[in-house]
């Protein structure tokens, strides 16, 4: 039994290594043919292979000495090869959630509320929708720059026509979707609301000023349509799409809930930038964190609605809601197609009385802010209606899909403005 033992407990014995600070483990030694655990009894001990084993006793000698471990050079370039490495994968993920970060915060709010719709449901139950968009429009009048809306007083001309495409023109599209058909039926309905709303407040100023366009005349055209959809929006719901369905659209109370949740946020973030000393300053050092935090409020309301309507939503056949989506593409589609060839005929009709029709930048901001419709407002109208032209989640999730194409859409179109500028600046510098 003692033979037995002692040849089981026959492999080299174990001894700790340099100082404990600097080197913690136990290793195997081929000194004696006995086992002696020095230290701790808890540690745990891992056979390894002899030439591994010298390398760490070697490693752990040197830091107790204090000079340079046999590999340490080597390791370090490894780790700022494997860091550079990573880093090179990352970056480009981080560049494109940056340059993308909208659409994906609609995409995961809506994935979210698919996925758990309790959450949501309780959002609901605490109104959080209605103060994220106040929210919303508050961040916007934080950011409203008083010279930029001054600057655009010359190309007035141009934000004239901006404003009665969106408010009168465009929404004269809604008549014709409704005679789409397509179940559910809140999917018709919906987009035809989508067509009636102002245009977005962030978007169309962002990719305006990307393109090198006019951003003070499509600001401009922005506040100016929000502002005065408050009024005419409850009148178009009622004229377009009301008459057609048999509801009558709750004209006073729809104005109520926009003022207070949309124009009175509006004026109380532009108090606030131009009464309190150092807002403006920090605003516009973070002109880029600002969109972000409105972009995630945004989130919330797709996320609020399909949280409600889930059981709704996934009867919907997905056939269904690719056609939907297919719908949207094709309306932002034609208000890119009228708003140009508009500018375009406006600026022969004109011809050199108005120079302001020809510019290249007023053209740009035009086309872009009059082709696009605000989710926002959208929402607050739906929510407004308390179901009178159907499940608000079923409204509203067409028109997500909606807000998400004209912003890739759009960036595809200023993308091939820029190209085009770039190719022309090559060709005239040649």
């Amino acid at each position: 039994m003692g033979a037995g033992a002692a040849q089981i407990l026959s492999f080299p014995a174990i001894r700790p290594i340099g100082d404990r600070r600097s080197c913690r483990r136990y290793f195997f030694t081929a000194e004696n043919s006995t086992v002696n655990l020095i230290g701790r009894p808890q540690c745990a001990v891992r056979p390894a292979g002899i030439q591994r084993l010298l390398l760490r006793r070697q490693i752990c000698r040197a830091a107790d000495a204090g000079g340079p471990s046999p590999s340490e050079g080597h390791d370090d370039d490894k780790w700022n090869s494997t860091l550079g490495k990573v880093s090179a994968c990352i970056q480009p993920v981080l560049d494109f959630a940056m340059a993308n970060f909208l659409p994906i915060a609609l995409l995961s709010g809506i994935s979210f509320g698919l996925a758990n719709p309790s959450p949501g449901c309780l959002a609901h139950k605490y109104s959080l929708s209605k103060f994220s968009t106040f929210g919303i429009f508050l961040i916007s009048g934080l950011m409203l720059r008083d010279a930029e809306i001054a600057s655009a007083k010359e190309a007035w001309p141009v934000g004239l026509f901006g404003v009665v495409s969106i408010l009168v023109f465009t929404p004269l599209a809604s008549q014709l979707v409704l005679k789409l058909q397509l179940t559910p039926q809140e999917f018709v309905t919906g987009l035809a609301i989508f067509c009636c709303m102002p245009t977005t407040l962030s978007s169309g100023v962002a990719l305006t000023q990307l393109v090198g366009g006019n951003s003070a005349l499509a600001l401009a055209m922005t506040v100016i349509s929000n502002l005065m959809g408050i009024m005419i929006v409850p009148f178009t719901l009622s004229n377009f799409i009301a008459a057609g369905t048999g509801v009558s659209v709750p004209s006073r109370q729809l104005f109520r809930s926009l003022f207070l949740r949309l124009l009175l946020p509006l004026i109380l973030g532009k108090g606030i930038r131009s009464s309190i000393g150092g807002v403006a300053k920090y605003v516009d050092r973070n002109r880029q964190l600002f969109p972000m935090l409105s972009a995630v409020l945004l989130s919330l309301v797709p996320w609020i609605q399909v949280s409600r309507s889930r059981s709704l939503l996934l009867m919907v056949k997905p056939t269904t809601f690719l056609v939907a989506i297919g719908m949207a593409a094709v309306i932002h589609l034609a208000f890119l197609l009228w708003n140009t060839l508009a500018i375009q005929g406006l600026n022969i009709a004109f011809g050199n009385d108005k120079l302001v029709f020809a510019k290249k930048e007023n053209a740009r901001a035009v086309i872009l802010v009059a082709s696009q419709k605000t989710l926002p407002v959208m929402v607050a109208v739906v929510e407004q209606l308390g179901g009178a032209m159907g499940e608000a989640g079923l409204l509203v999730l067409p028109c997500v899909a909606a807000h998400i194409n004209q912003i890739i859409i759009d960036s595809v179109l200023v993308n091939y403005w820029l190209r085009k500028d770039r190719i022309n600046k090559e060709s005239k510098g040649a």
